[in-house]
């Protein structure tokens, strides 16, 4: 049963602080292919429970060393992973300064460990973990394996997996030209899942009715 003494985005997710993330690559193995782009976006929760997006950081990141970089992917993505005007710094700086940002939002919404949330969300939470072990982090914020789908909470939902089309299901304006860009692509997801779970709530989803809900430790032990 929830506990009224704790913050309310706490008991929504029992203790887990979502937190959505894109990442542009350079191939499709996490192990061997450069990590090009990434985006991270918080959320913030209101008295009635609704989601809603909150903060952003976003980086463009220069291939670690002996980095593959796949020509089918970089033309897919139009990044060019060697361009000055990148502006991208090392994936040793990204990865600390997002680790720091999502543990701050994480203990703000009282909550215990941050779970990712993306598209398609192996791939995305696959290339984060790989990048966190490169660069030798050992506090971490992120689960290291459970996260949130929105293909399938999407497919679910609104009966579409496709970003795009799925945002438009949900009345998300999405802009195909902006696409491939972690900051837009890390925004519209969030928007989505923010509308996903909102909805869920409005339909009478969460919170459940006190007699649904998972008994206490001690109420176990009197059964």
């Amino acid at each position: 049963m929830a506990d009224a003494q704790q913050p309310l985005f706490s008991q929504r997710f029992r203790g887990f602080f979502p937190v959505v993330i894109d990442v542009e690559t350079a191939g499709f193995n996490k192990e061997t292919d450069a990590l090009l782009e990434i985006a991270v976006t918080t959320l913030k929760m209101d008295d009635q429970g609704v989601l809603s997006l909150d903060q952003t950081e976003h980086f463009h990141i220069a291939p670690f060393e002996g980095a593959n970089i796949e020509q089918a992917a970089i033309e897919f993505n139009g990044i060019d992973p060697f361009c000055a005007l990148r502006g991208a710094v090392d994936e040793l700086e990204a990865m600390k300064s997002i680790c720091k940002f999502v543990r701050k939002a994480q203990k703000d919404a009282g909550c215990q460990r941050s779970v990712v949330v993306a598209h398609n969300s192996a791939f995305d939470h696959g290339f984060l973990n790989a990048a966190i072990e490169r660069c030798k982090i050992k506090r971490t914020p992120f689960h290291p394996f459970v996260s949130f789908d929105t293909t399938s909470l999407a497919g679910l939902a609104l009966g579409q997996t496709v970003l795009a089309k799925a945002c438009r299901a949900a009345g998300i304006e999405f802009d195909n030209s902006q696409a491939h860009s972690a900051l837009y692509d890390t925004e519209r997801t969030a928007e989505l899942f923010c509308y996903i779970v909102n909805k869920w709530q409005a339909l009478g989803g969460w919170p459940l009715p006190v007699d649904e809900q998972e008994p206490t430790p001690e109420q176990t032990a009197e059964d």
